[in-house]
């Protein structure tokens, strides 16, 4: 029962929008990065864009090109803000 309960859990994590492991005390960790980078922080987005790009075959597959997928849009983003 107790590996069902885990397995259910489990299945609500998303990895690529809203891992836990980056949110705490209700402080999403790209918006504190946001605001302590200011103007580098396109060039942060970028960085991660290419790290999950070049380690997706060896290390996580299709979660490493979402979560690059997920960089990227975050870079259009700021770049549509900016315009």
């Amino acid at each position: 029962m107790k590996k069902q309960q885990a397995d259910m859990q489990s299945d609500n994590l998303d990895m690529v929008n809203s891992p836990i492991h980056y949110n705490k005390a209700g402080i999403e960790t790209i918006d504190a990065l946001e605001a302590m980078l200011v103007d580098g922080f396109d060039y942060y987005l970028q960085g991660n864009v290419v790290k999950y790009l070049w380690r997706f075959r060896y290390k996580n597959g299709i979660e490493d090109l979402k979560k690059a997928q997920w960089y990227l849009n975050k870079l259009i983003e700021v770049y549509d803000d900016k315009s």
